[in-house]
């Protein structure tokens, strides 16, 4: 699978910009500012339905202008295929697929699989548990129907429960009832999500460790742990013994809502006790691990966007992705940098094709 054409018109800085791309490799140069890594999120805005560094849609659409379209033209599988998406400001966002629009966004992820690597990627360590949780949730939900749509109702009926626990408090009353349905429901979805969970990093670990050994080339251990209460009662027990604690808080306390993925070196949190570069080197291997398993499971090679690698790695670090890029198991890589000599310099060392845009 590969991207041949992309054209953006009000997307963040671009007024109205064209782009043929090699099936290999795409490299984005020029000053801070000047848009590369809106090309690269534009690029994840396809797959995905969002942008990776703004989540407010409205955000990314050219100032004083009232619309964004991002148009992209991919080969998958022998076929053609167009992905649309657009924003009108007042109104929702399109997404189309060959001049067809999806009546769910849903149904749109996994199709363009992908993965990204920036130095916004350090949040997973040093921001709170959801980060990681949308990390493990990105992750499954690219091969995963079941999963994202146990998710997308389980998000669901939690925030009803929460509206019903602020009912309760502001009314001074209380229905046990009402509440039961809805902490069924959290049962049913939320036990899909753990074993999920809990499934996927048994398979993912490995692969994560085995990366990032490579990339280190260190001997210290490194792990990821699954921290869920589920992991020693079933939700609905849960939910049951924290009743009084939810109803003074107006809001539920436990559920697969409130699950973390530990990061670990050398049996300790890597946030308190990993060197700079130690932390690097997880959040690559962790983003190339992602790369490989998703590469799996959906049968098709990722795209992979690498946004200012050379600037925020030492060159170790981007000798080491460079040599994996170099072997046949990547598909198509876009990438920014600030220079342009010494990007030319380090394609030149692949045995690709590769593509330079000067913007």
């Amino acid at each position: 699978m590969f991207l041949k054409k992309l054209s953006l018109i009000n997307y963040k800085n671009f007024a109205s910009e064209n782009f043929e791309f090699d099936a290999k490799i795409n490299c984005f140069v020029g000053d801070n500012g000047v848009g590369k890594t809106n090309v690269l999120d534009a690029i994840y805005h396809l797959s995905f339905g969002k942008s990776y560094f703004n989540p407010v849609a409205t955000q990314n659409i050219k100032h004083e202008e009232d619309f964004f379209v991002i148009d992209g033209e991919f080969q998958k599988n022998d076929r053609e295929e167009r992905i649309l998406c657009s924003l009108k400001k007042g109104m929702k966002k399109i997404i189309k697929r060959n001049g067809k629009a999806y009546d769910k966004f849903s149904d749109h992820i996994g199709f363009l699989p992908l993965v990204i690597i920036s130095p916004a990627d350090r949040d997973l360590i040093i921001e709170g548990s959801e980060t990681r949780r949308k990390f493990m949730d990105g992750v499954i939900s690219q091969s995963d129907k079941e999963y994202l749509h146990s998710l997308i109702k389980y998000n669901k009926t939690l925030s009803q429960r929460n509206s019903l626990l602020k009912y309760f408090a502001v009314n001074q009353t209380f229905d046990k009832t009402t509440l039961a349905i809805y902490n069924e429901q959290l049962q049913e979805y939320g036990s899909i999500i753990f074993h999920k969970r809990s499934e996927f990093l048994e398979e993912f670990i490995p692969i994560f460790k085995e990366q990032y050994l490579a990339i280190s080339g260190g001997k210290e251990p490194v792990n990821l742990t699954y921290d869920s209460k589920l992991l020693d009662d079933e939700l609905l027990t849960l939910l049951e013994r924290n009743l009084e604690k939810d109803k003074a808080l107006q809001y539920t306390s436990v559920g697969t809502h409130k699950d973390d993925l530990n990061f670990e070196i050398d049996g300790h949190p890597i946030k308190k006790f990993g060197s700079q570069g130690q932390q690097k080197s997880f959040l690559i291997a962790l983003k190339l691990a992602q790369f490989y398993f998703i590469k799996k499971q959906a049968g098709t090679t990722p795209l992979l966007l690498l946004d200012d690698i050379f600037d925020k790695l030492d060159e170790n670090r981007v000798a080491h992705i460079i040599n994996l890029v170099d072997e046949e198991n990547f598909g198509q890589i876009f990438l920014s940098d600030t220079h342009a000599d010494r990007t030319e310099e380090v394609v030149k060392k692949i045995h690709q094709s590769y593509k330079i845009f000067k913007l």
